[in-house]
């Protein structure tokens, strides 16, 4: 009887059709909207992250001047002036491209529009202590990938970007070794109707330290942040939506993450080969691509992340080969699953978050792991609190036997609140021997904690959007 009864849910769960979400990724790998190997990927322990877009990009030439027919007629005042100088520019169109090559000021009056070639970068920033500032540039939809052609494009440092609305262009700002570079306040919006893969970064940051990002809105590029060799820097107020990564970084320490929001991205946000890092206050949010993920840390150790909000993505949380890292006071809500955990990580904390309508708490790949969870609060445990000091009186046990049997992220999630899942839970009951390795938080809250440093869903709504969450 017994082992009708497991033959039974296993059937049940292999059962029908392969899932749409395996042609959609199909789809979607063609597109360049997600890397191959994820988009491959059919469950997390088949591939992991380990070639998740791994190898890093390699900037393209550096461009000088345009050819003659393409120089916008801003370039004499240029070539003309001393440095420290402040050129103004009144209300208008300028075509063509532009090179600065000498410390100076250029501050847009009334919002002159800077109108590309086409074939380059419309601004190009050769000298240090460059500030541009007040500008609509536009691309033209033109370029090349293989030359960074960006709206603005900066390859010295101490350069100021500031109150920027840049259209139609590859990359929208790139820093390129430009050393204590600020973006501030600029409006990034790619080129409409190109597939991801054809379009560049939001705002590009390559080889470049002590760099601050602040309050730049970006849209329909392939990143919309991407972070590449570059530590010391602050990036804070940024808003990242519809596009690839709202967040692509590797190989870069001691940054700062603050009050951002990554949201609608086909792969979520992926951190790689990095250390030191610290999210704080942000929002990583309806990132519904196959395999997408809130927040993926691959190969990173030292992390801090607190008070985040993290809800409704396909995976919360993605942790593999990291160590040390401590997730605390963050909301993950309403995702497929909250915690994919490998065993290469070691030494994490997870602690006083609140898991709020998870599918499942956790994915183990593999079979060990050393990561604390304590004091978390979980909607679906049902412990008691009989001594009334506000933690379950039994710990809170995170894995369970359907979930070891999850081959396919999307195909299990059919079947996760039906009877087959129900059916396994009660032959788990039955058989020691099909019981997983146990992963207990030791000491579960009943109440959801009062998570006030916690960003609201969006302007003017509430971490209750999620029942259980705090407010």
């Amino acid at each position: 009887m017994r082992r009708l009864l497991l033959a039974a849910c296993l059937a049940a769960l292999s059962a029908g059709p392969l899932p749409a979400a395996t042609s959609e990724s199909t789809a979607e790998m063609q597109k360049g909207i997600l890397p191959s190997a994820v988009s491959s990927a059919r469950a997390p322990e088949e591939s992991g992250t380990a070639e998740v877009e791994s190898h890093a990009a390699r900037p393209g030439r550096i461009e000088g001047r345009p050819a003659a027919a393409e120089v916008s007629p801003l370039q004499a005042r240029v070539d003309a002036a001393r440095p420290g100088d402040t050129i103004v520019v009144e209300a208008g169109t300028y075509r063509g491209d532009l090179v600065i090559d000498r410390a100076l000021k250029l501050v847009g009056r009334k919002r002159p529009r800077l109108v590309g070639s086409g074939h380059g970068s419309v601004v190009r920033i050769r000298a240090a202590d460059v500030t541009v500032e007040g500008f609509d540039i536009d691309g033209l939809s033109g370029g090349d990938l293989g030359d960074d052609t960006s709206g603005i494009h900066v390859a010295a440092p101490r350069a100021v970007i500031r109150d920027c609305r840049i259209d139609n262009t590859l990359f929208g700002v790139y820093l390129r070794e430009a050393d204590e570079a600020r973006v501030e306040r600029c409006s990034i919006r790619g080129i409409p109707g190109k597939e991801p893969g054809e379009k560049g970064s939001g705002i590009h940051v390559w080889n470049t330290q002590r760099f601050v990002l602040t309050d730049n809105r970006i849209e329909d590029v392939r990143d919309g942040l991407y972070v590449q060799s570059s530590g010391n820097g602050r990036i804070t107020g940024n808003v990242a939506r519809n596009l690839r990564y709202g967040l692509h970084y590797m190989y870069s320490n001691d940054n700062v993450f603050e009050g951002n929001t990554f949201e609608n991205g086909a792969a979520g946000t992926a951190i790689m080969y990095s250390q030191r890092i610290v999210f704080r206050r942000n929002r990583f949010l309806r990132n519904r691509g196959f395999a997408s993920v809130g927040l993926l840390l691959k190969s990173c150790d030292d992390v801090l992340a607190e008070y985040n909000l993290i809800a409704d993505n396909a995976r919360g949380i993605f942790l593999e080969g990291s160590n040390r890292n401590v997730l605390r006071g963050n909301v993950v809500a309403a995702s497929d699953m909250a915690i994919v955990l490998y065993d290469s990580c070691s030494k994490n904390r997870i602690t006083g978050n609140s898991f709020v309508g998870n599918l499942t708490p956790l994915f183990l790949v593999g079979r060990r792991t050393d990561t604390l969870f304590e004091g978390n609060y979980w909607s679906d445990n049902d412990e008691p609190d009989l001594d009334g000091d506000g933690r379950s009186d039994r710990p809170y046990r995170l894995t369970s036997v359907f979930d070891h049997f999850r081959g396919n992220l999307t195909a299990a999630d059919l079947f996760s609140q039906g009877p087959a899942a129900l059916a396994l839970g009660a032959a788990e009951a039955s058989f020691p021997i099909l019981q997983p390795l146990e992963v207990l938080d030791t000491a579960p809250l009943v109440r959801p904690p009062a998570l006030d440093k916690v960003p609201t869903a969006e302007a003017g709504g509430r971490v209750t959007d999620w029942p259980g969450a705090a407010g």
